[in-house]
C-alpha cells in the first residue's frame, strides 16, 4: 500500500471510530468511491489497535481501575468500583460478540458492506440519535451504570455491527435513551469500545497472522500510529464539545452523507 492510502485509511478510522458517524461505514466506502483497492484485514486490525490505544490512554484512570478489579470479578466478588466496572463491561460486550459470530458464520458481513445498506443506516440511526438526544432526560451519570443498563447498551452496541450504524452512535443513543447526560453517555460508550475492539482485533488478527508478510506488518505499524494520533485528537475534541454542544452536528452530517450515498447507489 502507498503511504497516501495508509494515511487515508488510518485517519478516517481514527476520526470516525469514536464520533457517532460509523467508522466501518466510512472504511467500506473507500473502495466504492475511489480507485483504491480494499485495504484488507491486516490494515483493519492495525487501525483498530491504534484506536484502542487512543481510548485506553484517554480514559486511563477508569481503565486502570477496571483492570485492577478483574481478579475480584473472576472470583465472583463484585464489591469494588473496579470489579463492578469490569463486570458490567464484560456483560455489555457479550451481545456484540454473539451477533458478530452469527454474522461471520452466515457470511452476511460482506453482504452488508453495500452502499445502499450504509446509506440507509446512516440516515436511520442518525434520526434515532437525534430523537433520543433531544427527548432523553439527563439525570444519570456514569457512576450510576447498572446491570440492566449494561445489557440494554450492549444490545444497542450489537446493532452497530451493521455498517453505517456506528458503534459509538448506537451505544450513545442507548445511553441517552436511558437518561445519561451527554458526556457520561459518551464516556460509557467509549469504555464499552475497549473490550469490543480488543475482541474484534483478536478475531481478525488470528485470521491474518499466518498470511502477513514483513511489508504488510510495516504498513500495519504505520497505519496503527496514524490511527492512534487521529483518534486521540478526535476523542479529545468530542468530549470537550459535549460540555456545551449536542449531537445534532453529527446527525446533520450522517443524514447529508446518507442522502449523497443514496443518490450514488440508486443511479
Amino acid at each position: 500500500m502507498t503511504l497516501a492510502h495508509l494515511f487515508l485509511v488510518a485517519v478516517i478510522q481514527g476520526i470516525t471510530e469514536f464520533l457517532p458517524v460509523s467508522s466501518s461505514g466510512h472504511l467500506a466506502l473507500i473502495p466504492h468511491l475511489t480507485s483504491l483497492p480494499d485495504q484488507g484485514q491486516t490494515i483493519d486490525v492495525a487501525v483498530h489497535l491504534g484506536t484502542l490505544g487512543a481510548v485506553v490512554l484517554f480514559f486511563w484512570a477508569d481503565v486502570r481501575m477496571g483492570l485492577a478489579g478483574v481478579p475480584r470479578m473472576l472470583t465472583g466478588r463484585i464489591d469494588t468500583p473496579g470489579s463492578r466496572l469490569a463486570f458490567l463491561l464484560a456483560i455489555a460486550t457479550i451481545p456484540a460478540i454473539a451477533f458478530g459470530l452469527l454474522i461471520k458464520l452466515t457470511g452476511l458481513d460482506d453482504t452488508m458492506r453495500s452502499i445502499k445498506v450504509i446509506a440507509w443506516t446512516m440516515i436511520l440511526f442518525g434520526l434515532v440519535l437525534y430523537w433520543v438526544d433531544q427527548k432523553g432526560s439527563a439525570e444519570k451519570r456514569a457512576g450510576d451504570w447498572t446491570l440492566r443498563d449494561a445489557i440494554i447498551m450492549g444490545l444497542w452496541q450489537a446493532l452497530a455491527l451493521i455498517p453505517g450504524t456506528s458503534r459509538s452512535g448506537a451505544t450513545i443513543s442507548g445511553a441517552r435513551a436511558l437518561g445519561y447526560e451527554r458526556p457520561d453517555a459518551a464516556k460509557l460508550a467509549m469504555l464499552m469500545s475497549i473490550p469490543t475492539i480488543f475482541a474484534s482485533g483478536v478475531l481478525l488478527g488470528a485470521e491474518v497472522a499466518a498470511t502477513s508478510n514483513l511489508q504488510v506488518a510495516k504498513d500495519g505499524a504505520i497505519a496503527a500510529v496514524l490511527a492512534f494520533v487521529s483518534a486521540l485528537l478526535a476523542l479529545s475534541l468530542m468530549m470537550r464539545l459535549l460540555r456545551s454542544v449536542s449531537f445534532t452536528p453529527y446527525v446533520i452530517y450522517r443524514i447529508a452523507l446518507g442522502v449523497v450515498l443514496l443518490g450514488i447507489a440508486y443511479t
